[in-house]
């Protein structure tokens, strides 16, 4: 298929604006959104530069984002830098897997998959989610004993000894050496990536509508709803929750990657080449 000059500059012109930005809305860039919106050609010539640079273009309303894939680490994130930006210093493993869990927590609090949209609050207390945390964890131990949790991946054990090792502080300390200065971290990483909005004053978190386009039309669509199905059916069990199961079609995948599924799950939405989850914006 031959394309005209125009229709590459316009797609060419649209890659750089998504490269820088991120996202591209109809509000603020009419003119560049239109000439993708009414021209097929424009849009396969941009699904050509996407596959040539491992990411996703797609719209949803009125915006269209860049998603880095899973494992682009150019645009995105790896597991060292996101390490490096949710954990303390030295870090172990479990810190790291507790801060996906925690960002796993905080999904699970906003979103339940369930009718036109996904979500189902909206807004969190920052210390209803610290507490959440630690009763998911809480409630995991007590669930699982050592076998099963190594089985399916989830160190709850491991990750509690991680999240007791850090001190509290009823002031709300920023160091990562306290419970709220780690938690704070990840807020602040997940803020930066354009995905929730932290009023400090009110100690309050709400989701940004770049997490709820993510969350309703790509991390629950069928293609990524088995992975996250069975992450929320294993914490929900892990609560104590005995009502119907969320789904009856088995999940076929293997029970010991849930960093890959949190990954994913919790940074995929930039490009975290895995939040390695959620994070989703992997521009730096």
């Amino acid at each position: 298929m031959a394309y005209s000059l125009e229709e590459i500059e316009q797609s060419q012109a649209i890659f750089a604006y998504l490269l820088e930005h991120h996202e591209l809305e109809q509000s603020r860039e009419p003119e560049l959104y239109r000439s993708f919106l009414d021209s097929e050609a424009v849009q396969v010539l941009l699904q050509h530069q996407a596959e040539y640079l491992s990411v996703d273009i797609a719209r949803y309303d009125d915006v269209i984002y860049l998603f880095p894939a899973e494992d682009n680490y150019f645009l995105g994130f790896s597991k060292s830098e996101l390490k490096q930006q949710l954990c303390r210093s030295n870090t172990l493993e479990a810190d790291y897997y507790l801060a996906l869990f925690a960002i796993m927590v905080l999904i699970l609090k906003f979103y339940d998959g369930y009718g036109n949209s996904s979500k189902i609050r909206d807004y969190l207390r920052f210390g209803d989610w610290q507490n959440s945390i630690a009763e998911y964890l809480k409630r995991g131990m007590n669930r699982y004993d050592e076998a099963e949790q190594n089985a399916s991946g989830l160190l709850f054990t491991a990750m509690s000894q991680s999240y007791e090792s850090l001190r509290s502080d009823e002031k709300l300390s920023r160091r990562k050496t306290t419970k709220e200065g780690f938690l704070y971290a990840i807020i602040r990483f997940l803020q930066e990536q354009g995905l929730v909005i932290y009023i400090e004053k009110d100690e309050m978190i709400k989701t940004a509508r770049k997490f709820d386009h993510f969350m309703d039309w790509n991390l629950l669509d069928r293609n990524n709803y088995s992975r996250v199905l069975r992450l929320m059916d294993t914490l929900e069990k892990a609560s104590g929750d005995e009502t119907e199961p969320l789904a009856t079609e088995e999940v076929s995948e293997p029970e010991d990657d849930w960093e890959q599924d949190l990954a994913a799950v919790g940074t995929q939405q930039e490009g975290a080449g895995a939040m390695s989850y959620a994070a989703e914006e992997g521009g730096q």
